[in-house]
């Protein structure tokens, strides 16, 4: 992740150590992204953290 995403780095970072069950979030270029999903769980379990399930709010809203 680039300079401009370290906030977005830091919220991931923040519920892993926290050892949150999920992230919930709208950014889908910088977290909400499979390609980074991935990076994120690969950079968790390097470092002993479980990977931390990251959604869509749109996948908790009713149809």
């Amino acid at each position: 992740m680039g300079k401009g995403s370290l906030a977005d780095a830091q919220h991931i970072a923040l519920a892993s150590v926290n050892r949150l069950d999920v992230v919930v979030s709208w950014n889908f270029k910088h977290i909400v992204n499979l390609d980074r999903i991935r990076f994120f769980h690969a950079i968790n379990l390097q470092n002993g953290y479980p990977p931390v399930d990251i959604r869509s709010p749109l996948e908790f809203t009713e149809a």
